[in-house]
């Protein structure tokens, strides 16, 4: 959500930030939207003063003995008293108008944010590790493992899987290895959380209203979250916390559910876009100085598990173009898929100053002040499970068919070296 005072103070600066994401200017719209609930909050507060300056007139008739008087003056409070709430009414509803059209417009960019379209115009950083040829993809691999598509897709349709024995532990183990690392080694703190949220907490990270058709909804009115940044973020909606807890990292291993609305005809075979999966989230709570150094940060965090995988993959800087409805900047991190000879997104991390902590009203005071501060926030993947998996898969298969587990895995899989095909 955006800052009315700050558009007041600098609106060409808010179109400039609107223009890099393709999007029309909107400071005039919403300027005077803002100048109808000021002028509404003004009539309203004049007819209170007028209304409290005639109760206490009202007071003085009757103590001098002036009935008539008293009477006049008590018509006209009762006709203050309508005036006012139809002001009051007017101003709600002008709240409400301004609110939601600044609920749909996204973020602003920083400006080392590459201008560019779409993804092709994404800026490479750096990459790690030497790509491996490969013939096959995961879904060919996988089936004499045991992925299983057409059980899913009898069960719930297209875009699921079963996983069965090795291929099912070996998912497992990716999940807590990837938990155990961010723990242990980068200080996050590990969270057991709901998937089923309110409106409000949907609200609060960006994902209502404007996309509510890429999540499923449950008949009660609860949303099935889409990633568990959703329910780490809004931990802190509605509070106010003392700096010297900051920074708040959190990280979490849940499934996620999405509706996948506009990927028609994408990645329709395999494990690379599913309705259902899981994924290790980490998300980071932190004051307005911390964030971009907290970027970096968090992008290594996820970067270090692909590393102790032995897995090549390269980090991207999103154009103006692919940053998220939320975002100010993100990193993608991409694993290489011999079986597809590409670079695919594994991660993203993204760092929303405190577009999230106005929308949820989530807030932090520094030791020794009276004023509060808006959160910032950053979210990123850990990874995502199960394009993880199939990075092992593609990248770790043998010319019998069987997969060697990475090293740092053994240990979740009993000491286990390899996953045989069955006969």
């Amino acid at each position: 959500m955006h800052d009315i005072n700050a558009i007041r103070k600098d609106p060409e600066a808010f179109d400039a930030g609107l223009k890099k994401r393709k999007l029309d200017a909107q400071s005039g719209d919403l300027l005077a939207k803002d100048d109808a609930r000021r002028a509404a909050i003004g009539v309203a507060q004049e007819l209170q003063t007028k209304r409290n300056d005639a109760s206490k007139k009202i007071g003085q008739a009757k103590g001098q003995g002036d009935e008539a008087q008293a009477q006049r003056l008590l018509q006209e409070v009762a006709g203050l008293k309508d005036s006012l709430q139809q002001a009051e009414e007017a101003e709600r509803s002008l709240t409400q108008e301004l609110n939601a059209m600044l609920a749909v417009l996204p973020n602003t960019l920083f400006d080392d944010v590459p201008i560019g379209a779409d993804e092709s115009e994404n800026v490479e950083l750096r990459k790690s590790g030497e790509p491996k040829p490969g013939e096959k993809e995961h879904f060919e691999i996988g089936e004499a493992l045991g992925m299983d598509f057409e059980t899913a897709a009898a069960l719930s349709g297209a875009r699921f899987v079963v996983l069965r024995d090795q291929l099912a532990r070996l998912e497992r183990a990716l999940g807590n290895f990837m938990l155990d690392l961010h723990v242990q080694e980068f200080g996050y703190t590990e969270m057991s959380v709901p998937v089923l949220v309110r409106d409000e907490a949907m609200f609060g990270t960006g994902q209502l209203p404007k996309f509510s058709e890429d999540m499923f909804r449950t008949q009660e009115g609860f949303w099935l979250t889409s990633t568990s940044e959703v329910t780490l973020t809004n931990i802190v909606r509605e509070k106010i916390s003392d700096a010297v807890d900051l920074p708040i990292r959190m990280t979490a291993l849940t499934q996620c559910f999405r509706s996948e609305a506009g990927s028609a005809g994408r990645d329709t075979r395999g494990m690379i876009r599913l309705h259902q999966f899981s994924k290790v989230e980490l998300v980071s709570i932190v004051d307005a100085q911390s964030g971009e150094a907290e970027l970096e940060r968090k992008t290594k965090c996820a970067e270090d598990v692909l590393k102790r995988l032995g897995l090549a993959y390269r980090v991207v800087q999103l154009c103006s173009g692919d940053v998220g409805f939320g975002a100010r900047k993100t990193y993608d991190l991409e694993v290489w898929l011999p079986g597809q000879n590409a670079y695919r997104e594994i991660s993203s991390v993204s760092y929303c100053g405190d577009f999230q902590g106005r929308r949820m009203n989530a807030r932090y005071r520094a030791e020794g002040e009276k004023s509060t501060h808006y959160v910032h926030t950053l979210n990123g993947s850990g990874l995502a499970v199960g394009r993880t998996l199939v990075a092992v898969l593609e990248n770790y298969v043998n010319a019998d068919g069987s997969i060697t587990i990475p090293d740092v895995l053994q240990p979740y899989m009993g000491g286990q070296t390899k996953i045989e095909p069955k006969q």
